[in-house]
């Protein structure tokens, strides 16, 4: 029998109007809405649904929008689809949003808890200080090996290991333009700037631990009903006790996510269902996993082709 897998996406799948359509058309998916409402004392749905585009790509706003978007994709899929998922993954911050649908964590808790985050990681380096950038079409462990000798005293690693032929490097914004030259010189196709407003999964996120520790510790955990392949690990996790670790560590490693999903390929699953805003992971599991067969959820449109 096929096992599926259901993962979720993280910083970048947010735009404006994410999660009306499915509002609009399934009482389940409203309630999430409403719900996430009224944890942060604010209409978020608002901003989903209408933005402005400048409010939305706030970290601090994004962050719960996309958790709350995918969170209802995930309500309104599992209401019509009677299979459970032999293991849950996020990118980045949608192992929040896989931690929701595992049970681990609620959703109440979970939205009020990536705001905070979001906030922290905002607020780690001052506007201007650091930098991101995707490197295409150059092997991971070179990607690695520039890092080091770019740095000089400064920081820039390897932030997200999104697919074989694609990572994402981030640090100070002058290391990683030094960065730049060396890593086209040892035969990336294309290095491109990208548009965000702090320099994620690396060690200058460091502040952002001690306060996000101080939020997570006052959360009650369950054990997940469905293991939840963390971003540190690249590997299953089903124990409450060890959530709280893996999201701390999370802030400043990389996300191994060409590894997550080869980790689903190896325990057996073929069908994989992406819930919430976007296709992102679905094109980079294309090209990590070639039998592992795609699918997105985020409108009534994508539902019927999903379940079909």
């Amino acid at each position: 029998m096929s096992k599926v897998a259901f993962i979720f996406p993280g910083q970048g799948s947010q735009s404006v109007g994410m999660g009306k359509a499915l509002a609009d058309a399934f009482p389940e998916a409203k309630a999430v809405f409403d719900a996430a409402d009224d944890s942060l004392k604010e209409k978020l749905s608002e901003k989903c649904f209408g933005g402005p585009e400048d409010a939305l790509k706030l970290t601090a706003n994004t962050q719960p929008a996309i958790l709350v978007t995918s969170v209802a994709a995930h309500a309104v899929f599992t209401k019509r689809f009677a299979t459970a998922p032999a293991f849950v993954a996020g990118h980045s911050l949608g192992e929040y949003s896989a931690l929701v649908a595992a049970g681990a964590l609620s959703l109440a808790d979970a939205v009020r808890a990536v705001r905070a985050r979001g906030t922290f990681m905002q607020e780690a380096v001052p506007a201007g200080v650091g930098a991101m950038a995707a490197v295409l079409g150059l092997a991971p462990e070179t990607v690695k090996a520039v890092c080091a000798k770019a740095a000089e005293g400064q920081i820039v690693e390897p932030a997200n290991f999104n697919e074989p032929g694609q990572t994402v490097i981030a640090g100070h914004a002058a290391a990683v333009e030094r960065a730049f030259a060396m890593l086209k010189e040892a035969g990336a196709k294309r290095v491109l700037p990208l548009p965000v407003s702090a320099p994620f999964h690396c060690s200058l996120m460091q502040p952002v631990v001690p306060r996000l520790g101080e939020v997570l510790k006052s959360i009650a955990f369950n054990a997940p009903t469905v293991p939840v392949v963390s971003n540190v690990e690249a590997s299953a996790n089903s124990d409450a006790s060890r959530i709280i670790d893996l999201l701390l560590k999370q802030v400043t490693s990389s996300v191994r996510w060409t590894e997550s999903v080869q980790f689903l390929e190896a325990q057996g699953v073929t069908k994989v269902v992406e819930l919430g805003p976007g296709r992102v992971l679905c094109g980079l599991v294309k090209r990590i996993a070639k039998n592992i067969e795609c699918v997105n959820v985020e409108d009534p449109a994508s539902l019927e082709k999903a379940l079909a």
